[in-house]
């Protein structure tokens, strides 16, 4: 997979990209992640991206012109494939897992980070792009968005994780919130590990952890359970 993401602040997101999973993968060859900074494709000395909105109110907008010459430097370099278009955006879809699972699969993603009041509006007509929402709340920049999603993209990749179920036991996988996790010492605290974890039954293990998925699902997020996928009982661990 090849990811693009054109950004003001490249600087800000490229350590992310050489670290954990992103970096094993990335030096695996299994993805290539590079920035690109509108800033470069500037005309005028000052190399200036944004202006006043027309019409008036606060804050600058993203101007056409660098946008769409960066989209078109960037694209050049593979002409025989045609990327997947992404503006981070609070407008946009909603992030999920389902979602993030079909963006596994397209070969190439070119992100695009917006930053104080946005893009000109004629950057969403024009450039063909799925706006994509990480959720009801604003930050700063598109650079955060896009490290959770290309994070969440990535960890999909086969080979990406360690362990080959890694992927089907999380939260939201199957439409549940994951079980708890527990790891040495036996007791810490004055709190145990459940005695079904140390008994080496692996059905009563499975049957355990769906139930934890199920309760901890119904008690934090009751609204998933309308959309429980009922192949998970198929799809424990076991």
């Amino acid at each position: 997979m090849r990811i693009d993401v054109l950004t003001l602040f490249p600087e800000s997101i490229e350590p992310f990209f050489s670290v954990s999973i992103v970096g094993r993968a990335v030096e695996a060859g299994l993805v290539s992640v590079s920035c690109v900074n509108f800033r470069d494709f500037a005309t005028d000395k000052h190399r200036s991206v944004d202006d006043r909105p027309f019409g008036g109110g606060p804050g600058m907008v993203l101007m056409c012109g660098p946008v769409f010459d960066a989209l078109a430097h960037v694209e050049r370099q593979a002409s025989d494939t045609v990327p997947t278009r992404i503006m981070l955006t609070p407008q946009g879809e909603p992030l999920t897992q389902s979602l993030l699972v079909e963006l596994s699969t397209h070969p190439w993603l070119v992100v695009l980070c917006g930053h104080y009041e946005g893009f000109d509006e004629r950057i969403r007509q024009g450039a063909g792009v799925r706006e994509i929402s990480i959720g009801d709340y604003v930050v700063s920049g598109g650079e955060a968005a896009a490290v959770v999603l290309i994070d969440g993209v990535v960890r999909l990749l086969p080979g990406a994780l360690g362990h080959e179920c890694s992927v089907v036991d999380e939260s939201f996988a199957g439409g549940l919130l994951e079980y708890p996790q527990y790891t040495r010492p036996r007791e810490f605290g004055g709190m145990k590990v459940p005695e079904v974890l140390l008994s080496g039954n692996h059905a009563e293990i499975a049957a355990w952890r769906l139930a934890q998925m199920r309760e901890r699902t119904i008690s934090r997020r009751p609204d998933l359970m309308m959309g429980e996928d009922r192949s998970s009982d198929g799809g424990a661990p076991n």
